[in-house]
């Protein structure tokens, strides 16, 4: 089991890619705590990990509000005892549109995808020094490589995630501290259908029809499943990544090929 004895934390993993790697991540005997703002979906994750024999958490909240962003980290370390990974995959389309743009709308999206991972971040770096190092894990997009025209904001902020993680696998390299992102293209996932039926967006076909579009222009001819995504995280996350530390790995069926 690669991840037994380690114990983290997941955000938005109760739905799509987060909740496949909470569940892939306690497949392999992590303790896992489940982050999200529906606490149904929540609740039915760490009740799916409990059934395999699994140890998990529910923590309900909204991550833009920096005190529950702080609390994610303290409340895990409290019910496992430490801390050796964060995947902060928290994330939001943002707006579609460049001209007109709301800026509410905007300052949604960096809070989701910049400010809340950067404040959980520096929370959880003083409990994986504590344990001698550990894995911090992003969740960026091939639009944080690239520049999405058809989604300016949310490019803007995945490359400051990129940015980030970047920055911090330099920082604390010495420490023993990984920083990496995974960086999807389209995948199958209600956030997909969410991303491309924004009603900014201009686009009127039909969401199912646009998500086999997405698929079918990738290189490879389809759209990722949520647990290709999370069998790249766990590998970053894992011990047989120990070398890896400021990537920023696409898994996008070939996209940015």
């Amino acid at each position: 089991m690669r991840m037994k004895d380690q114990f983290g934390i997941v955000t938005a993993a109760g739905s799509g890619m987060g909740r496949a790697g909470a569940i892939r991540l306690a497949k392999e005997g992590a303790g896992v705590a489940v982050v999200d703002r529906s606490e149904a979906d929540a609740t039915a994750v760490v009740k799916e990990i409990e059934a395999m024999g699994g140890s998990a958490i529910a923590l309900v909240g909204d991550l833009r509000d920096d005190k529950f962003a702080r609390e994610i980290v303290e409340k895990t370390v409290e019910r496992f005892g430490s801390l050796d990974f964060l995947w902060n995959h928290v994330g939001h389309p943002g707006p579609a549109m460049f001209e007109g743009v709301v800026m509410a709308d905007y300052e949604l999206a960096m809070d989701l995808n910049v400010r809340s991972v950067l404040v959980s971040t520096e929370t959880a770096i003083p409990h994986l020094r504590k344990r001698g190092g550990g894995a911090v894990l992003f969740t960026s997009s091939v639009a944080g490589m690239q520049g999405s025209a058809f989604s300016p904001i949310y490019s803007a902020a995945k490359f400051a995630v990129v940015g980030l993680v970047r920055a911090l696998a330099k920082r604390y390299a010495r420490e023993n501290i990984r920083v990496n992102a995974v960086c999807p293209g389209t995948v199958d996932t209600p956030m997909l259908r969410t991303f491309l039926a924004r009603p900014d967006s201009g686009v009127k076909a039909d969401v199912e029809d646009l998500v086999k579009q997405r698929g079918a222009a990738n290189p490879i001819g389809r759209p990722a499943q949520p647990e290709e995504i999370a069998n790249a995280a766990l590998f970053l996350l894992s011990k047989e990544a120990s070398f890896v530390t400021g990537a920023a790995l696409p898994v996008d069926g070939g996209a940015s090929a």
